[in-house]
């Protein structure tokens, strides 16, 4: 029997991989907008995550409900997430629905937590970690059926906002030097967008296969010393490129005027410290993890972003 999700964030980068993912599998996929927009193989809604009537509207009989929304540019970040939530929950509880939420590292505390499991405990060092688990606990203790899936810096052709297309590459121009924001011999996680949206579809075509409230990690790519994903660019333009450490200094005096700027410096941590995701229990759930191969998951980003 067909199935229907609502994915909210459905022009982003995980909303957008999610939904395309989700209609491959066979189902119907609505998105929330706040302007009229066509196309995608999406049931467009015109409304807001903001507005709790527009939210259960546009979820009445789905099956999923993904949220995978974000205030842009983290402006008003602390008043917003937790009510967009909210209206997500409460339209999962009136359809005895399933809500899938994309996760993130920074629940966790980068220095004491070089390798973290669905189960590790969450102590964030930042604002942004702090509120992410507060995202979690209500999830949880709502008593709704739902999916976390955690993963490492996003990349991909349509991102979105990330690491790799607002700092280590400028989007619409030829690969120069590349900016890193790691400590030289720091490993760091990465996840390639297509292949987070496909894990969500297989999940949440489970249905009620999984655990009433569940939790996974998404391995994506490993990078153990920071030179994998430089040699990846660097095979994909075809030429040796050059790379410069992100001024970090620099950053807070930006982000007094730069909210965007200012949540990057918090993030400082996690380029200083490994933090590798165990994907063990997604394995077992699913089978093996949806992996495209490194090289072609960058030169596919990298064209699209029109850096070729």
């Amino acid at each position: 029997m067909a199935k229907t999700a609502l994915v909210l964030g459905a022009s982003g980068g995980v909303g957008g991989e999610t939904a395309r993912a989700l209609i491959a599998h066979g189902w119907t996929v609505r998105g929330l907008t706040r302007s009229p927009r066509e196309g995608d193989g999406i049931d467009w809604r015109i409304g807001d995550a903001m507005d709790r009537a527009a939210v259960l509207a546009a979820a009445e009989d789905v099956d999923a409900i993904v949220h995978a929304v974000n205030p842009p540019g983290y402006r008003d970040w602390e008043k917003l997430v937790l009510p967009m939530l909210e209206n997500s929950i409460a339209a999962v509880r009136a359809n005895d629905a399933r809500l899938a939420l994309p996760g993130t590292i920074y629940n966790y505390d980068p220095r004491t937590s070089p390798v973290i499991a669905p189960d590790s405990p969450q102590h964030p060092n930042t604002r942004k970690g702090a509120i992410r688990v507060r995202m979690e606990s209500a999830i949880e203790h709502s008593a709704v059926k739902a999916v976390i899936l955690r993963a490492g810096d996003y990349f991909g052709p349509r991102p979105g906002g990330s690491w790799l297309s607002q700092g280590l590459v400028t989007p619409g121009k030829p690969v120069g030097r590349v900016m890193v924001p790691w400590k030289a011999g720091v490993g760091h996680a990465w996840a390639y967008l297509p292949d987070v949206g496909e894990t969500f579809a297989r999940l949440l075509d489970k249905g009620d296969a999984l655990p009433q409230f569940a939790r996974y990690h998404f391995g994506g790519v490993w990078d153990d010393d920071g030179t994998r994903i430089t040699g990846a660019i660097a095979q994909a333009v075809g030429r040796p490129v050059k790379t410069w450490r992100m001024p970090w200094a620099l950053l807070p005096l930006i982000g007094l005027f730069n909210p965007t700027m200012k949540e990057m410096v918090e993030m400082r941590p996690f380029w200083e410290h490994p933090v590798r995701l165990d994907n063990a229990d997604l394995v077992a759930a699913i089978g093996e993890e949806p992996h495209t191969p490194l090289d072609v998951a960058m030169a596919t980003s990298l064209k699209a972003l029109g850096c070729g």
